[in-house]
């Protein structure tokens, strides 16, 4: 009898998740699902660099699995029964049955669907501003903005992580654009004295105007409106105000958040349900100190690990991981040239060390790298044996129980 463990959505999170269950596990012992909407991993860290032209390299998941044991179902998840302990999936493949669907049981259930773009209910969003939290959105972005002729204003409103990266992206690939960027607060407030300054010198060569402390409240074609009754000029209004998971977890009957994300202890199983894991940012995990972990791939890639470990360790009766997750430094790409690397305590702080200009933009380009090797090679990332599933855990499958980590 073998252990069926889906995973749902191949995302940083789940595509690790999945390789590194598959590098603990016995295919004898275990049968492995995958599901995911798409065919071909997202390096989603580097969709920027898609929207302003670049070719990034392709990177199949037939191939990735291929040997692994991991069997993957292309496919958009519709529905999850946590009491039946089955996932309904549309397959997008063309080989699905007569309805379209199909029901897929398990006995352990990983839930990473990750999240997408948010239009926080400012009117005219959906209907006139682009994203960049998918591959679709970063290719009609990319098509947006080739059709831009020079001098035409392109708006990007956020002045996260993203927003960043998006702005000083377009103004290198484009110069003859006119490009700004709307943030709620002050430009690189987040950051350490050093690291801001770094950020204001970039920003300044670039010729990318800041409209500080400005709250988008509506955006039309050709404009967007803010809260002080001014009116921003924008051809193109690229949308980076953060992110919101997908809905699906509310209706599963999972213990949420009020945003959606499941609840889950320090080993990432989900507290009300122990048969279910929950990594990357469909989950709400809690980091060093106490303090909740942010939507990144820094936070995602640690989680996929702790869940795979710990589900392993569980059904082999090895030991349960202990490692706390936290933070090391927070890395930003300023185009291809330059880069901050701002460093930060456990709990994601700001502390006066700053790596900048060429050599950061360097180590980022590493550290993507690096994250989408894991992704590529998913079961030489994790340097261990194999372990026999229990027969007694695989018998009382369908009722775990729930213990603390040891």
């Amino acid at each position: 009898m073998q252990h069926r463990i889906v995973v749902l959505g191949a995302g940083y999170s789940g595509a690790i998740a999945a390789g590194r269950l598959a590098r603990r596990l016995r295919r004898e012992d275990v049968a492995l699902t995958l599901v995911n909407a798409e065919p071909d991993f997202v390096e989603r860290v580097r969709l920027h660099q898609l929207a302003t032209g670049q070719e990034l390299r392709p990177r199949p998941f037939a191939e990735m699995f291929a040997g692994t044991g991991v069997e993957l179902r292309l496919g958009r998840v519709t529905g999850i029964d946590v009491e039946r302990k089955t996932v309904t999936v549309a397959a997008t493949d063309g080989t699905d049955g007569t309805d379209g669907t199909e029901e897929l049981a398990y006995d352990s259930l990983v839930y990473a669907l990750g999240s997408g773009w948010t239009d926080h209910g400012v009117p005219g969003v959906a209907e006139h501003a682009d994203e960049l939290a998918s591959r679709a959105g970063a290719l009609r972005l990319r098509a947006r903005l080739a059709g831009l002729t020079a001098g035409q204003p392109v708006l990007v409103v956020g002045g996260g992580l993203t927003g960043v990266e998006a702005a000083t992206e377009i103004v290198e690939a484009r110069p003859d654009l006119d490009v700004a960027l709307a943030a709620r607060a002050g430009l690189g407030d987040w950051l350490s004295p050093k690291g801001a300054r770094h950020l204001r010198k970039v920003f300044g060569r670039l010729g990318i105007t800041v409209h500080e402390h400005t709250d988008v409240t509506g955006v039309a074609a050709g404009h967007v409106s803010t809260a002080a009754g001014t009116r921003l000029p924008a051809a193109v209004t690229v949308w980076t105000t953060g992110f919101a998971v997908h809905p699906l977890a509310r209706d599963t009957g999972l213990e949420v958040t009020d945003d959606g994300q499941i609840v889950v202890d320090g080993t990432m199983r989900s507290v009300s349900h122990p048969d279910v894991y929950a990594v990357g940012d469909a989950a709400m995990a809690m980091g060093d100190g106490g303090s909740p972990l942010r939507m990144s791939c820094a936070t995602g890639v640690p989680m996929a690990w702790q869940a795979a470990d710990a589900l392993a360790a569980r059904l082999t009766g090895g030991k349960l991981p202990k490692t706390s997750l936290r933070y090391f430094n927070q890395c930003v790409s300023l185009g291809r040239r330059d880069g901050l690397i701002q460093y930060v305590t456990a709990d994601d702080r700001a502390v006066s060390a700053a790596l900048t200009g060429r050599p950061a933009a360097l180590y980022k380009e590493v550290v993507c790298r690096g994250a989408a090797w894991g992704v590529a090679h998913p079961t030489l990332a994790v340097p261990s044996r194999r372990r026999p599933v229990a027969r007694q855990d695989v018998a009382a499958a369908r009722d775990l129980p729930v213990e603390e980590p040891a």
